[in-house]
This record gives C-alpha cells, sequence and structure tokens, in this order.
C-alpha cells in the first residue's frame, strides 16, 4: 500500500502570503488553503496569532520586513503555554463525543473558554488521539492485494412492488469489498436465508473476476452453524462452496464489527451512495432493482476516493487483480446436504419421493447432497448411488442394481412372510398387504406399509384391524394411512352391509318420475 506523503512544513513566507492573500486581495480561510496548499485549520491558526500579535493589515510595518522578527513576533508563546498546564478530563471528552452532533471542535471551543491560556487545536487533537490509543489499542487490519474479501448484508432494505397483488417485500442488499483496493459489489435479494447468501457470494467473486485468499462474513446463522472464534463451524452447503473455490471461511465474532471494518465502511458508503440515491424510485422487480443498483455501483466504483486520488476500480486494476486466483471453470452450483437413514426397503425420502441406495446399507445414516437438478447419496465419504431429481413429491425411483438377489431383507422379511402373518389377522388383511406390495413396481417399495398394517394389531386387536382393511378393500382405499383412519375414527364399527335408510318426505324433494 503507498505510503501517505508527510505534510509540508509552513515557512515563515507562507505566513507573509496568508496575511496578504487576506488583507489585500480579500479571499476567504478556504481560498487561501486551496491557493497554497495549507489546511484550514492552520491558516485559521496563523490569522488568529497575527490578530493577537496586533498584525491585521497589509502591507506590514517595516520592523517585521525581516523575516526572523515577524517568527519572534508571531510565537513569542512557542510549545505547550506555560500559563495553564492543566489537561482536559480526556474520558469525560470522550464520552461527550458518542453525543449525536458533537465534534471535537466544539469541545475544544468549549475547553478554550474555560482555559483561555489553554491548547491550541491540534496539541488538543494529538493529546486525545492518544489517550484513546491508550484507553482502547486497537489492531488496524492493513490487507494485502488479494488477501481478503468481506462480505455482509446492509441495514437498509428497498421495498419492492409485486405488480400482480400490490404486496410489498423488503429487498435485502448483499455487500462485499476487497480489502486493498476496496472495490465494492452489492446485489440484492428477498431474503438473508442459505440460498441468497451463498448467490450472493457466487456473484462477488465472478464480479471481482477471481478469488481471494480468505471470506471475511457475519456469523450469518444460515451458513455458520456453530460461532466459535477457534473453530467456527461451516454450513456443509457454505463449505463446499469454499471447497469448490478454493477460499478459506473466516466468520467474525459476534458484536466485533472491527474483525470486519472493511464491510462495514462499504455498507456505509452503499446505503448513502446508492441506497439514498433509489429512495424515491418504485421498483416491481428485483431485476430492475438490481440494474438500477449496478449503474449507481459503477459509478461508485470509478469516482475517486478523496484520500487516495484514484478510483475503486483504478487501485483494484493497479495493485489487486492480479493478486487474485483465477475463478474455476464453472461457477458454484448451490446444493443442500441432510441426513437420513436408509429404510428397510433400502430406499431415503427427498421431499415425499423415495430414492434407492445399495441393499448392502439398509439402516445405515447416509449424507444426501441436493440439487434442483441431482440426487447425490454418500456413505463414509464415497458416493453410493445418483439420481435425477424428480419434480413430483411421490413414487419410488430405484435402481435395479441397488436390489439383491435374493428376496430376504429387513430381518429376513419377504412378500410370503408378511402375507402370511397378516393372514393370521384375517383374510382381508393378507390381501390389503398383498395388493399393498402388488401395486408398486418392486414388492420391497411395500414393505413399510405391510409392516403399518401388521402393527396395527397389537394396538386396536385382531378384530377391529381385519374389520378396518375389509372396509379399506370396500372403499378401495388400500393404503396405511386409510387403514389408520378408519380405525381412530371408528369407522371400522359400522357395518359395511347396513341397508340404506328411506328418505323423508317433504315437498322439495323430487320423485323418480321426475327424471323419467
Amino acid at each position: 500500500m503507498p505510503r501517505r506523503k508527510q505534510a509540508r512544513r509552513t515557512s515563515v513566507r507562507d505566513i507573509r502570503t496568508i496575511l496578504r492573500l487576506t488583507y489585500e486581495q480579500g479571499l476567504s480561510v478556504r481560498d487561501v488553503a486551496e491557493r497554497l496548499k495549507i489546511g484550514k485549520t492552520s491558516v485559521s491558526t496563523y490569522l488568529l496569532r497575527a490578530r493577537e500579535a496586533g498584525l491585521s493589515s497589509w502591507p506590514l510595518a517595516p520592523a517585521y520586513d525581516d523575516d526572523a522578527a515577524l517568527e519572534r513576533r508571531l510565537f513569542h508563546r512557542m510549545g505547550r503555554p506555560p500559563q495553564d498546564l492543566r489537561e482536559p478530563d480526556w474520558a469525560l471528552v470522550a464520552r461527550e463525543l458518542k453525543r449525536e452532533g458533537v465534534t471535537l471542535t466544539l469541545l475544544w471551543q468549549e475547553y478554550r473558554a474555560a482555559h483561555p491560556d489553554g491548547y491550541g487545536f491540534t496539541w488538543f487533537c494529538d493529546r486525545f488521539a492518544a489517550f484513546r490509543r491508550r484507553a482502547s489499542p486497537t489492531f488496524r487490519n492493513r490487507h494485502a492485494a488479494g488477501a481478503v474479501m468481506q462480505t455482509d448484508y446492509a441495514g437498509q432494505t428497498v421495498p419492492v412492488i409485486d405488480p400482480a397483488t400490490g404486496v410489498i417485500f423488503p429487498a435485502q442488499i448483499f455487500v462485499a469489498v476487497l480489502g486493498a483496493s476496496n472495490l465494492t459489489f452489492a446485489f440484492a435479494s428477498f431474503s438473508q436465508k442459505l440460498p441468497d447468501w451463498i448467490d450472493g457470494q457466487v456473484r462477488a467473486l465472478a464480479f471481482f473476476g477471481g478469488v481471494t485468499k480468505a471470506i471475511v462474513c457475519d456469523n450469518l446463522k444460515a451458513a455458520v452453524a456453530r460461532a466459535l472464534w477457534f473453530e467456527p463451524t461451516l454450513n456443509a452447503t457454505f463449505a463446499a462452496m469454499a471447497e469448490h473455490y478454493d477460499t478459506t471461511i473466516l466468520p467474525t465474532r459476534s458484536r466485533k464489527p472491527r474483525d470486519k471494518g472493511k464491510v462495514e465502511g462499504a455498507v456505509l458508503i452503499v446505503e448513502r451512495w446508492i441506497l439514498a440515491r433509489l429512495r424515491n424510485r418504485t421498483f416491481f422487480s428485483l431485476a430492475e432493482l438490481n440494474s438500477a443498483i449496478a449503474e449507481l455501483l459503477e459509478e461508485l466504483n470509478n469516482r475517486p476516493m478523496r484520500h487516495v486520488g484514484k478510483s475503486r476500480r483504478e487501485l483494484f486494476e493497479e495493485i489487486e487483480r492480479a493478486a487474485l486466483r483465477p475463478l474455476p471453470a464453472t461457477p458454484f452450483e448451490y446444493a443442500e446436504w441432510k441426513s437420513a437413514k436408509v429404510h428397510p426397503d433400502y430406499h431415503v425420502e427427498v421431499d415425499k419421493t423415495f430414492y434407492s441406495v445399495p441393499h448392502r446399507l439398509i439402516g445405515r445414516t447416509v449424507q444426501l447432497r441436493l440439487t434442483h437438478r441431482v440426487v447425490e447419496i454418500f456413505h463414509d465419504h464415497q458416493r453410493v448411488a445418483s439420481h435425477v431429481r424428480r419434480s413430483q413429491r411421490s413414487g419410488h425411483v430405484t435402481v435395479n442394481a441397488h436390489m439383491p438377489k435374493a428376496h430376504q431383507r429387513y430381518a429376513n422379511t419377504t412378500p410370503a412372510t408378511l402375507i402370511a402373518r397378516a393372514a393370521k389377522i384375517g383374510p382381508n388383511a393378507a390381501i390389503l398387504v398383498e395388493r399393498l406390495m402388488r401395486d408398486r413396481p418392486h414388492p420391497e417399495q411395500g414393505y413399510r406399509a405391510a409392516m403399518g398394517i401388521l402393527s396395527l394389531s397389537p394396538r386396536y386387536g385382531q378384530e377391529r384391524t381385519e374389520a378396518a382393511c375389509e372396509r379399506a378393500l370396500t372403499i378401495n382405499a388400500t393404503t396405511y394411512a386409510s387403514v389408520t383412519a378408519i380405525l381412530k375414527s371408528g369407522l371400522d364399527r359400522a357395518s359395511t352391509t347396513e341397508p340404506a335408510k328411506p328418505t323423508p318426505a317433504h315437498g322439495n324433494i323430487r320423485g323418480s318420475s321426475y327424471y323419467q
């Protein structure tokens, strides 16, 4: 990072020029400061010293043609004023400075009003800065080029109106900034949930055109499972994204904004430079809002920074672009991870759909990686199955290679043994269990439902279970859920052959002759 140039020392000749421009040409303090490239505070201080010394006109008296004589006249009290050596209560100054609208200049003016022979403004500021360093030492991060990208959400939101319903949705503003060049990225989404959080990271890296060594982010609940400072546990999807881009995720400590000071400042700039300018505009879609943000973002990054003299984009091209690691060939594809136990029918459930795994994993816990296109199943960090994800939430997706050669499955269960066990309850139960396995592409897919039917007998008794199965077959509701509902509602006790009661006579009821 380039070193800041040391301030030029003001000479007596500069002071003569200040007096001449002020009293001969009538220039203001601002104009004099810009003309001589001197701070406005310094110009005001020299003019104050001249007035106190009785030198408030131009030209000066001949006695002050000599620089040494003029310097003695103006600076007859060098260094700290000896008349009043008491220092202010710096702790009180620090507390007062936290009040809204209070500035260091105001506090110094109040101090000088109480102590006319006290410290000058520059000395006052230096002493207060030294007090703050002693009271609250802080580590200032000086990020090397390509070292870090910091990300966070802005506190402000932007309303987006649904044109169909008129409902207003608050759009969240994701902000990312590079540590060395301050190149800034912003993007709007409808939430701060994990899919939008990952999408913001991926878009930011694509915008910067490279990958930093680390990503410093907030302790977002959706992304950080355990917010421990020394060993944070990331969400599996967030960790997979970091592995895909070969970078390190560094979550910050809770309620420690200094850990991500760059993005805290970037959020403030985005709110003032972009969101404030969009406050009077109406947006009907995220695409429209992001288009407006992109225009102002380009202007922000191309605008020269006052203390640097170059824009964020210029600084990025000069020092940081070459330091970024290249992006991978394909962007990260969002995927969710979850754990599941393999059912006795060697399938796992995903959104009401069942996907097969090798039958040797029955009863084992496996990990699922879910994208909008694929369901991948892992066991002991090895992928054991992969399926095209179905959009319909029903049915089974089974690979023949996952089926065992023999029909012994869970606890030596076969279709024959299940039907035999159901026959002990009654003939209708046996017929229903047989249909549960016959109506599926593979009999094993009906094992769970069949065992569910068998489990009803100990709870409701064989007689009621048999009656419920009979009623289910009569109304063609051959599912475990239907039989359970019949038992819970007591419909198994109602006779299915009970004759219908005659319709009572009524003036509004038409007879059969009406339809002849």
